[in-house]
């Protein structure tokens, strides 16, 4: 299977292969089509397989194959839950449709408006949006919903842990009755499913893996660790010069910020970033990080949501998630596109029932590590 046979338009075909996309993923293979034949979309896939393509091309498709209702009128909406996805999407919306006219912008919170106004003012085709600041702009009258024709809501699951329901509802009460809907998530709990059948009509469903498993190129373990060691021990860790590079979470931002401290007095270059940080100050450090100027980058979950980073080999969950679902996405950092990744959980005695929690959810038992 190629793009070619999924009817893919030249001028998108051209920026794929500039991009050097030869072979849909399992996700894109069954969703494009689906988007294509104005259907509305369920998406259900873990991270890092290729969901932001599997609704980007087939939108641009659509809408440089037919005409705006309106002069300057938005047409489609992609609600996103984090700042550092909003510009991930916006990304990959440049590079996927740079042979066509479409017009999109980004608009986020912890930055200024002014320039995101200034681009909405001079017309876009493609809104892409997180909720505070979207609700923000239509209380101000900068924005017209009304002629939206495709209405994305992605990374479902994580506006649901971050308390973004309620503001997602205000968000579709502005919206065309009339409209295409795909709803994507890495997980189906059932308040997930219920949200979905609220807000679509006949949807067709995707899944291309159970919503419990993680790549199959993780190695996955755990140590048995009292909390006032596990610093100790991840200082040891690290110590390891041959790991290049370790995704690090925490369950709090404080502990993120006090774990930086640590790593840096010990002489390891570490950043954190998390939702008390500024954007410029998240941009950096994840910039960082990618180019290797950083080894450690320590994160809270919510702000990790728009990592994507090739080739990350090591994820360290220094707190384990109370959530199990939490833990699948944490790891879905690494062992992306067939790469191999390790994962590693520091467990303490008040840590197990979470602990027992994931491995029902995985369906096995975390290989333990000896101190």
């Amino acid at each position: 299977m190629t793009f070619e046979n999924l009817n893919i338009s030249a001028p998108i075909l051209k920026a794929l292969g500039q991009q050097n996309y030869t072979t849909p993923t399992p996700i894109q293979e069954q969703a494009i089509p689906v988007i294509l034949s104005g259907k509305d979309l369920i998406g259900c896939a873990q991270t890092g397989t290729g969901k932001t393509a599997a609704f980007a091309i087939p939108i641009l498709q659509q809408l440089a194959g037919s005409p705006p209702k309106k002069p300057k009128a938005k047409r489609s909406l992609i609600l996103t839950p984090t700042r550092e996805l909003a510009i991930q999407i916006s990304d990959n919306f440049t590079a996927y449709g740079q042979n066509l006219i479409l017009k999109h912008t980004a608009i986020y919170g912890g930055v200024s408006q002014f320039h995101q106004v200034k681009a909405l003012h001079n017309g876009i085709d493609i809104l892409i949006a997180t909720p505070g600041r979207l609700l923000d702009l239509l209380q101000q009258q900068y924005i017209d919903l009304s002629n939206i024709e495709i209405f994305v809501l992605d990374e479902a699951d994580s506006m649901l842990d971050m308390g973004f329901v309620r503001d997602v509802k205000k968000i579709i009460t502005k919206l065309p009755s009339k409209r295409q809907t795909l709803f994507f998530s890495a997980t189906m709990p059932n308040a997930i499913q219920k949200l979905a059948d609220s807000l679509l009509q006949n949807p067709e469903y995707v899944s291309v893996a159970p919503v419990s498993s993680a790549a199959k190129t993780v190695s996955q373990s755990v140590y048995f660790v009292d909390k006032r060691d596990k610093e100790k021990l991840l200082t040891h860790i690290l110590s390891d010069r041959g790991i290049s590079r370790s995704l690090v979470f925490t369950r709090t931002k404080r502990g993120a910020d006090q774990l930086v401290k640590l790593l840096v007095k010990e002489g390891i270059f570490a950043a954190a970033i998390h939702g008390n940080k500024s954007q410029n100050a998240r941009q950096k450090a994840l910039q960082g990080f990618k180019v290797n100027q950083l080894r450690v980058l320590v994160a809270t979950d919510i702000a990790a949501r728009g990592i994507d980073i090739d080739e990350l080999p090591h994820v360290i969950n220094f707190d384990v998630p109370n959530v199990p679902e939490t833990y699948v996405h944490r790891i879905g950092r690494t062992g992306r596109g067939g790469n191999s990744g390790t994962a590693v959980s520091f467990c303490g005695t008040e840590e197990k029932a979470d602990l027992r929690s994931i491995e029902k959810l995985i369906g096995f038992k975390l290989a333990v590590s000896a101190l």
